[in-house]
């Protein structure tokens, strides 16, 4: 049984203390049958979206509080969601209330495509402005966490918590099983394992989260009270099992990140043409002879290639530099498709090799360039326990708040948090044949009809080539293959570096405190109606 969540609130606070904060949801786009799904979920999670807030009382302590709703539609979060968390976060720093998030999720909503996968941007942001203002943010992981959510605002509290045997990860197994035709190994994705990795801070059921998130708070308040006994939350771990001093529970079966969520046939392949040219865009995007950013440093000056963390790590997926574009100096950082091979792709030494780039920019107080050219994050054992998703969470609140001129550049593929952690910028450019995703299509279609076949279908479906990223606010510019990149790799190269130099003159102009309040609104505004004229 899924703890719901109606019952987390009931469990978490005071009796009789929480009051909504919850408007009816935003209206979004959606076909007929989109809109019976919700109606559906409705009725089946008492719930009229994915998520509750509000506010309520904490042993006496008045908090702020975001709850996931299995429920509904496995708890995806799309646009209407994303908003309502994005407000609560808000509403909580205006008031300057502690913050406690409880996500369950399969991830973004596969419905509403790239756009609801944009998302967990905006929603990264706020917490990160939330943590920077200076109050808490207390996190409580419950079955199953996974994809998007896990990996934005699922890994950015001051403390981390999750609900014992709760199922935790990056990807859902039936869609590894479906991209890679193996299951995942056993016993990674799951609270137990993540807290002995270091991943999280603990595994204890509700009842006792209440009482360390209580003593937490109290000890972030900085207040001096008188010490109260609040038993130990985990005594030793055996075997599967964390044994924890007032429960011992074992771990539970729970389905996979895509349960619940289906696209209607409706929505997925009307448009043939729509779909014939998002699908030939993968398709293109994955030439092996396709320029990557090492194509694009060889037509700029003054190139001081960097290696690793400065931690004593390093990932051959990705390239860092100190470049000049056309005269114009910046910190340059991306994707290396000549470095990526089957299964190995960016781990988390890469995304923390990111952070650094974003810290030396910040410092030298430079550009920053970021390309992203991606199959995804790295889908393995060492990647979960080593902390890829909290790693990606963080590059995204990273870029959200970075004090310097930012551009992103879509070359080629985009799947997955490995792509998000190095979208948001001042300016995003993109090449024709770029795409954006929070799957591959392949992926997707796994998720939705459970076989690979409809591939071409969701890439249509879910809006994830540079045009309709453009008309929806995601890029800002497409930079034109003529016609495909890889046959032209040397003229291409030389129109987006130029593209890139042209961007980063028009941003050297701009106060970089004003362009992180830019960059900010920008996110927060995505995927929301136009405001009538």
């Amino acid at each position: 049984m899924r703890i719901s969540a109606r019952e987390l609130l009931g469990q978490l606070l005071d009796a009789e203390s929480f009051v909504s904060w919850d408007r009816p949801p935003l209206a979004v786009a959606a076909s007929d049958q989109y809109h019976e799904d919700l109606r559906k979920a409705t009725v089946a999670a008492g719930t009229d979206e994915a998520v509750l807030t509000g506010a309520g009382l904490l042993r006496g302590r008045r908090v702020a509080v975001i709850a996931c709703e299995f429920g509904f539609l496995a708890g995806s979060i799309g646009v209407a969601a994303a908003e309502r968390i994005v407000a609560a976060v808000e509403r909580a720093t205006e008031l300057g209330l502690p913050l406690v998030a409880s996500p369950t999720s399969g991830g973004t909503r596969m419905q509403e495509g790239t756009v609801a996968f944009v998302q967990m941007v905006k929603i990264a942001g706020a917490v990160a402005e939330h943590k920077a203002a200076g109050y808490p943010y207390v996190v409580y992981l419950r079955n199953p966490t996974m994809g998007g959510v896990f990996a934005s605002w699922g890994s950015l509290g001051h403390i981390t918590f999750a609900e014992p045997g709760a199922l935790i990860g990056f990807l859902g197994p039936r869609v590894y099983k479906a991209l890679y035709d193996a299951d995942f190994p056993e016993g990674v994705q799951t609270a137990e394992n993540l807290y002995r990795s270091g991943v999280i801070d603990g595994v204890v059921p509700v009842s006792v989260f209440r009482r360390i998130a209580h003593r937490a708070l109290s000890v972030f308040s900085g207040v001096t009270i008188a010490d109260t006994a609040v038993p130990q939350h985990v005594s030793g771990v055996t075997g599967k099992h964390v044994v924890v001093r007032e429960d011992s529970v074992a771990p539970r079966d729970s389905d996979s990140a895509a349960t619940g969520l289906r696209v209607p046939p409706e929505s997925v392949g009307e448009d043939v043409r729509a779909e014939n040219s998002a699908w030939r865009s993968v398709l293109i995007s994955r030439r092996s002879d396709r320029p990557g950013i090492r194509d694009l440093l060889r037509h700029v000056t003054q190139r001081v290639p960097l290696s690793g963390t400065g931690q004593g790590e390093t990932d051959r997926t990705v390239v860092l530099a100190l470049a000049r574009f056309r005269g114009r100096p910046c910190v340059v950082f991306g994707h290396d498709r000549s470095g990526q091979q089957d299964e190995n792709t960016m781990g988390p030494a890469a995304l923390r090799e990111a952070r650094r780039s974003m810290a030396l920019a910040e410092e030298l107080r430079l550009p920053l360039v970021l390309v992203i050219d991606t199959v995804g994050a790295a889908l393995s054992k060492e990647a979960e326990e080593r902390g890829l998703a909290p790693e990606i969470a963080r590059c995204i609140a990273d870029l959200v708040t970075l004090e310097t001129p930012t551009v992103s550049v879509l070359l080629g593929q985009g799947t997955g948090g490995g792509a998000l952690a190095l979208l948001p910028a001042d300016r995003v450019l993109a090449a024709t044949h770029a795409w954006l995703a929070p799957l591959p299509p392949e992926g997707a279609s796994a998720i939705v009809y459970r076989d690979t076949g409809h591939a071409p279908q969701l890439a249509a479906a879910q809006r994830i080539g540079a045009q309709e990223l453009r008309a929806d606010g995601i890029v800002d510019r497409i930079v034109p293959e003529m016609p495909d990149a890889a046959d032209e790799p040397h003229d291409f190269a030389h129109r987006m570096v130029t593209a890139i130099a042209e961007e980063l003159t028009a941003l050297a102009a701009t106060d970089p405190a004003r362009l992180r309040r830019s960059r900010g609104t920008r996110y927060r505004r995505l995927g929301l109606p136009a405001a009538p004229r």
